[in-house]
């Protein structure tokens, strides 16, 4: 690619053009990394100050992998990149795989609180964002083995590195085809203890590592510890799942584990600021939001969403979203005037962690499977809570009030009109 100056004009050739389709920007894996090829060091330094925010008042340095990172990218022949939120001393690590070039990049980032005072409220938490491994097409038990098979490796390299809670991607053991309105797919449809929950039990128990199946919660004993269902589902676009099920019924559940007080918000429940907010009155120290989102419809909320909420609960979130085009055999409609299409749009991945003191991560990739791991202080959780007062400020008795009386039949807007407003003139 050639350069034209050093504040992101270039000249884009064919091949990179194509690129494009594949879900990069201007052929880079996220913004984040078409900022630092384009940008003095100066000047992304300043700029990643202001889109990524500070944790304990410091900024994103490099660091050196440890060695079972290293035998693991020499092993798979990926490339090993780090990035380091210093927040005192906090470091997350990230890994993307590339599968078709078998390539993965690595970083790692690590959110502090000021005083780390108890040993035990350090915890390291993983992410994983990926494709679908078949085409569509494909038999149904073949797609799901694929998928198995494709997440093993990746799954592999968050217990050597040592994660304690991993959190996949909402419906991550089959294609999003909620779209579609056919009735086949719910033939990937499994019970709480079927073959894909029995599948990271296995791993579970042998990294001593929590998991998350959306949503089913398995504990690092291999143990089913609960579930949760989605509370909110969408009715916008292409997004059909109501034709397969309707909202959940449990409420706003927190897993109290060895590793801390987690939950999940399920996808389209992170447009929702109560559903946020109710997890975090129950206590929840990590909530994960396991998504399946398109570019057109979101991507500028994306960034957004999920670290105001983290700011808001003093909490930190986990956010994932799947990647990749599918494409289905059949097209279809959404009744939203569109034409007949045969895919969902590109899921953009640009999986990412936000901190309680309003510092994020930069994102995976918005083409490649990847693992992001970041070590966390959920101290940090206390700290901002005590700084901010949010809770002892928040007067919930009044919305309490506002949202009892909205519920009711009778329901009048508190409205106050200028009295001009109507007045006739003559």
């Amino acid at each position: 690619m050639e350069k034209t100056d050093g504040i992101g004009k270039e000249n884009v050739s064919t091949e990179e053009k194509q690129s494009f389709k594949d879900g990069s920007i201007c052929g880079y894996n996220s913004l984040h990394h078409l900022l630092s090829a384009n940008l003095k060091p100066q000047l992304y330094q300043e700029v990643s100050r202001l889109l990524l925010g500070l944790n304990c008042g410091k900024a994103l340095e490099t660091i050196v992998p440890p060695e079972s990172a290293k035998a693991l990218s020499s092993k798979h022949d990926f490339d090993l990149q780090f990035l380091v939120h210093t927040f005192e001393h906090l470091v997350i690590i990230v890994l993307m795989y590339n599968f078709s070039t078998t390539r993965i990049s690595l970083k790692y980032v690590d959110f502090h609180s000021i005083h780390s005072y108890l040993s035990e409220s350090r915890v390291r938490v993983g992410l994983i964002q990926n494709s679908i491994a078949l085409p569509t097409t494909a038999p149904f038990s073949d797609q799901k083995k694929a998928i198995v098979e494709k997440l093993r490796p990746i799954i592999d390299a968050a217990g050597a590195s040592g994660v304690n809670i991993l959190c996949l991607q909402e419906a991550w053991m089959m294609p999003f085809a909620f779209c579609t309105r056919e009735k086949r797919w719910c033939e990937f449809a499994e019970p709480v203890n079927g073959e894909s929950t029995q599948f990271l039990q296995e791993f579970a128990l042998k990294y001593n590592m929590r998991l998350w199946n959306t949503a089913v919660i398995i504990g690092n004993h291999g143990n089913i510890i609960g579930k949760h269902r989605k509370n909110h589902i969408p009715r916008v676009g292409d997004f059909n799942e109501s034709t397969y099920y309707m909202e959940g019924n449990t409420g706003h559940p927190v897993f109290e584990t060895v590793y801390g007080k987690i939950a999940v918000n399920i996808c389209y429940g992170r447009h929702h600021p109560l559903n946020w907010l109710a997890f975090g009155l129950n206590g929840a120290e990590i909530v994960f939001n396991p998504s399946a989102t398109v570019g057109e419809l979101s991507e500028p909320m994306w960034p957004i969403e999920a670290r105001n909420a983290s700011i808001a609960n003093s909490y930190f979130v986990g956010s994932i979203n799947r990647v990749g085009t599918e494409i289905f055999p059949n097209p279809f409609t959404s009744g939203d005037g569109k034409p007949q299409h045969p895919d969902f749009g590109h899921f953009y991945g640009s999986s990412h962690f936000s901190a309680p003191d309003a510092s994020c991560t930069p994102s995976l990739s918005r083409f490649k499977d990847g693992l992001m791991i970041s070590d966390m202080d959920l101290n940090l959780c206390r700290q901002l809570k005590d700084k901010w007062g949010f809770r002892m400020t928040a007067r919930y008795e009044l919305y309490a009030d506002t949202l009892a009386s909205y519920l009711k039949p009778d329901f009048e807007p508190q409205v106050i009109s200028d009295p001009f407003l109507h007045k006739k003139s003559f």
